[in-house]
């Protein structure tokens, strides 16, 4: 039974309508802490009525740290000097799939800086061989802002998913982020290119950080709303990690309390989304993929690059490795999953949208699919 609160209210109303106004997304933002209880156990009865206690896995392959932005978080920004620079070549992420499928795993993750050398075409010669070889995988994309021809090139040769976090749907504080880029990334662009996206066909994934330089819980009730407009099949929520050779460095990291409120409130605003337990949160709490689980994510994303290239791919500092990309790693965390009561699904783990139901379960409201 809901409890009768302020902040109660504020979530039953989310539940029912998918949405808040931004001042209420700040009151609840800022009552966290009387609030979270209840959010992560409303966010997990949403999660498991829609795909049980299932836990979907994705092969993460990391396939070029070279970056033609200079965005002020990342520690892969072109302008780091400091960096290894990699790019995988074509036989080499080939390899990474196969050895993905041999664990297991049915969702592949082609992830990247906006490398020119990973041209449209060479991408999408890529995408064909992979869902050749593979049929019965999904290929997700998470290769920054492209031209909409791109990503109606790549989805056409056989791409399924694409991730691209909005990082803040404030303009201002978008800047922020992005201050030393030249020429200027905008919010407006970045936005552009998730609808792009959605018209494409894509199942598409934003999100944001949590606890990023200048961010205020009223930049993240914009950031909700934007998702709750965009309604993305997938939601990316972890929390800022300074990495030391960036403009970033003496900021203070994102909080695990911040980012797991805010999963729980994501997961009651877009019921459906495939959402993960980041490698961010892990990284900053030592069980941090199990809480994230445990408020409403159902999605993990184990990285099977190769060793240099996970070494090397270092947006934030202190990226965990988990060894996942061994069948001995896999069984661990199979098992850690298991602990807490969740089992790891061998499925590709596709979205499906259905009806949306609120707190109450007799209540429901059909939601708008896309």
């Amino acid at each position: 039974m809901a409890r009768n609160t302020g902040v109660s209210l504020l979530l039953q109303e989310l539940a029912e309508n998918g949405r808040l106004s931004r001042d209420n997304f700040a009151e609840l933002i800022g009552r966290r802490q009387e609030a979270r209880t209840e959010a992560a156990e409303l966010a997990v009865r949403i999660q498991q009525r829609k795909s049980g206690k299932q836990v979907f896995r994705r092969a993460l392959i990391e396939c070029t740290n070279y970056c033609r932005n200079n965005c002020s978080y990342c520690g892969i920004r072109c302008t780091n000097r400091n960096v290894s620079r990699y790019r995988l070549p074509a036989e080499e992420i080939l390899a990474c799939c196969g050895k993905a499928f041999r664990l297991g795993f049915r969702t592949f993750v082609l992830q990247g800086g906006e490398d020119a050398a990973f041209s449209p075409d060479a991408v999408a010669g890529l995408a064909r061989t992979i869902k050749a070889r593979f049929p019965e995988c999904a290929l997700t994309l998470s290769l920054g802002e492209q031209e909409s021809s791109v990503y109606r090139l790549w989805k056409e040769a056989g791409a399924d998913r694409y991730l691209l976090r909005h990082e803040s749907a404030n303009p201002e504080h978008y800047r922020f982020l992005h201050a030393e880029d030249k020429p200027e990334r905008t919010a407006e662009a970045r936005k552009a290119c998730l609808e792009a996206l959605k018209a494409c066909g894509y199942q598409t994934g934003s999100g944001f950080m949590t606890g990023s330089p200048g961010q205020t819980a009223e930049h993240l009730a914009e950031d909700l709303l934007f998702l709750a407009d965009l309604q993305p099949e997938m939601a990316g929520i972890g929390p800022f990690i300074p990495h030391p050779q960036t403009p970033f460095a003496a900021y203070p990291q994102g909080s695990a309390e911040l980012t797991t409120f805010l999963l729980s409130v994501v997961r009651i605003l877009l019921p459906d989304a495939l959402i993960p337990a980041t490698t961010a949160l892990a990284t900053i709490a030592p069980d941090g993929r199990e809480q994230g689980i445990l408020s409403g994510a159902n999605v993990v994303m184990p990285n099977i690059s190769p060793e240099n290239a996970k070494r090397n791919y270092e947006i934030y500092q202190g990226k965990i490795s988990e060894g996942a990309e061994s069948a001995e790693g896999l069984a661990v965390l199979r098992e850690r999953i298991q602990n807490i009561g969740y089992v790891l699904s061998d499925g590709r783990g596709d979205f499906s949208a259905t009806e949306r139901q609120d707190a109450e379960p007799a209540n429901r409201r059909k939601i708008c699919t896309m």
